[in-house]
């Protein structure tokens, strides 16, 4: 069984940045895609981005591409996703999940993270 933990979370203002790290434990995670979702209040989860297993090829939500990047490191068992840019819609928990492969749906995520909550402020 596999265990995530996200961090990184804050409060930032509009225009800064903030990375978020999804750290994993229990087992390797590198033959996984990992995706990023978020949830704002009364909101469902919203697809974010994710990362292949190789970590060459990345997908976005088409509003988020260009601000936002994802990134892993094995060695360390981590996934990253850096936000740049920050809009007050981007205000949300943030969640880290592992997929066999790369989804937009979160149907297809197995196991999660807690979340780590991103606030922008005006």
């Amino acid at each position: 069984q596999v265990q995530l933990a996200e961090s990184g979370g804050g409060l930032v203002q509009a225009g800064g940045s903030l990375r978020l790290s999804c750290a994993a434990s229990g087992r390797t995670v590198s033959s996984y895609a990992v995706g990023w979702f978020r949830q704002a209040p009364g909101k469902d989860h919203e697809f974010v981005g994710t990362i292949t297993s190789g970590g060459r090829i990345t997908f976005y939500a088409d509003s988020l591409e260009g601000r936002f990047t994802i990134s892993r490191d094995d060695s360390k068992n981590t996934v990253y996703l850096q936000m740049n840019s920050l809009k007050p819609e981007d205000t949300a928990v943030y969640y880290c999940a592992i997929s066999r492969g790369p989804n937009r749906s979160k149907v297809f995520y197995e196991y999660w993270g807690q979340g780590t909550q991103v606030t922008v402020s005006s």
